[in-house]
């Protein structure tokens, strides 16, 4: 089946989002293949994002707006649950694939076509996305330093329907970090993920302040810690990103928030299969670096994957390769 003959969906969780949202929906209208629904959560939103979102939805059947008016915290949860709101208006239509699509990017025109044809190209392939590309202060979209083919960002992950429904999709964890746990599950499941630089998307949305950046380092690491991520691979991953400014800081205080779960003895929200299957591909990746033999104890399983539901690398943006979040 060809790229243009399979079918894909799209859900949006947005709030507040009338800065970015018309250039996101400007992006999607102008894909050579479009979605054969796109939903687009308003989570409460305060803003102009409905009406933005509804004058679109007038001019493209294939939009539609979900406001949801559930009362909750704004907490790292609150975005997934708006996920799965959005995921409940798809019942009856017919899809082969389903993607998160953040209220602040943009893409080429071809998007989404050329990602169905990696799809098609690898049997196999569960879980893809392309490159995340960060507008940065001197109007640049600059290669998100973190990205790997191995590593599927939130804001653009796409999954064959079917490893969707064997894995139950996006999970809400206290920390954050629903993008890593759905990377574990499709791979504790056989399926294969990767993400494509020739596929960029470009992140609207400025970067924090100082003082956020650190609150968000250190919630990083408890994020680390609560999914069971291995102490010694969390030390040579936090030793690559001393270049990541702030810069050798950034490490130490992620750092702080992993060590912080094993003082306080914190309770992992997953299960003893999702942290023994993660360490062993951390592990083996480290026996990589050294050139080592990797470990056997890896391997596909059909088991609970969580213990139980938790709430160029330069573009220019002076003429922005699409017209319209990561």
């Amino acid at each position: 089946m060809s790229a243009n003959a399979k079918k894909y969906v799209l859900v949006t969780a947005a709030y507040n989002e009338e800065a970015y949202i018309g250039k996101t929906i400007e992006s999607i209208v102008g894909q050579t293949l479009l979605p054969q629904r796109w939903v687009i959560v308003s989570d409460g939103s305060t803003d102009r994002t409905d009406e933005i979102v509804q004058s679109y939805a007038a001019k493209y059947p294939f939009i539609q707006l979900y406001r949801n008016e559930e009362k909750h915290k704004r907490n790292f949860g609150a975005q997934v649950m708006a996920i799965h709101r959005g995921v409940e208006q798809l019942r009856g239509v017919d899809y082969d694939f389903i993607a998160n699509l953040d209220a602040d990017l943009t893409f080429d025109p071809t998007y989404y076509e050329q990602l169905l044809r990696k799809f098609d190209e690898h049997p196999q392939l569960g879980l893809a996305g392309g490159f995340v590309f960060d507008l940065e202060p001197d109007g640049v979209f600059r290669n998100r330093p973190m990205n790997g083919e191995h590593s599927v960002a939130h804001a653009v992950q796409m999954l064959r329907r079917e490893c969707y429904e064997e894995t139950g999709g996006w999970v809400a964890l206290p920390y954050g970090g629903p993008d890593w746990h759905l990377q574990v599950s499709v791979q504790m499941l056989g399926w294969r993920i990767k993400a494509f630089r020739e596929l960029p998307a470009y992140h609207h949305r400025p970067t924090g302040t100082a003082e956020r950046r650190f609150r968000n380092l250190f919630r990083e690491g408890r994020m680390d810690y609560s999914v069971g991520s291995d102490p010694i691979f969390e030390i040579f991953k936090l030793a690559r990103r001393f270049r990541a400014k702030p810069f050798i800081l950034s490490s130490f205080v992620r750092l702080s928030g992993f060590l912080w779960g094993y003082c306080i003895r914190e309770e992992r929200p997953v299960s003893k299969e999702f942290v023994r299957f993660l360490r062993s591909q951390q592990r083996n990746a480290l026996r990589k670096l050294f050139h080592l033999n990797p470990s056997k104890e890896t391997s596909t399983v059909k088991m609970p994957i969580r213990s139980g539901p938790i709430l160029s690398d330069e573009v220019s943006s002076k003429k922005p390769p699409v017209h319209h979040n990561a």
